[in-house]
């Protein structure tokens, strides 16, 4: 049977590789978009990181763990289809994907006590579904990377 991703992803020799490439592709996913929608998530996003320089790859490795048992099961169905790449897999499941994602961040912001941050996800989490979708074949290429690899 093949490795899990919590066995590959939370490893504490890879773990640091796996926040620095998903904080990377948060970076490029952001400075990616466009139109007014674009600037208000790189405008919401460049807030965030001045609340606290740092946050973002932080907040990666605090939710790492969490993300990895919502795609583990997505990972085990690629796994015994092995067709395509990861991320063209989650592709082809982009609601179910992003809204296992979303429920992350989701119940992190419920619980948050700092009033800036839950004031700037709240606005950015109207669209955010539709950015994680964006994302997932990145995403799905940086999980595939550091689990394979």
């Amino acid at each position: 049977m093949a490795e899990t991703l919590k066995a590959r992803l939370l490893d504490s020799d890879r773990r640091g590789a796996v926040v620095e490439d998903l904080n990377g592709l948060v970076d490029a996913e952001v400075a990616n978009k466009s139109g007014l929608s674009g600037g208000i998530v790189k405008t919401g996003y460049g807030a965030l990181k001045k609340v606290k320089p740092g946050i973002v790859p932080e907040a990666i490795d605090k939710m790492l763990d969490e993300f990895v048992d919502q795609l583990e099961p997505f990972w085990a169905t690629y796994s015994t289809e092995a067709a395509g790449d990861f991320g063209t897999f989650l592709g082809t499941r982009p609601q179910e994907a992003s809204e296992a994602l979303l429920a992350v961040t989701d119940r992190r912001a419920e619980r948050s006590s700092r009033a800036a941050i839950t004031s700037i996800y709240g606005k950015l989490r109207p669209k955010a579904q539709e950015n994680v979708i964006e994302a997932l074949p990145g995403l799905g290429a940086v999980i595939e990377k550091h689990a394979r690899g």
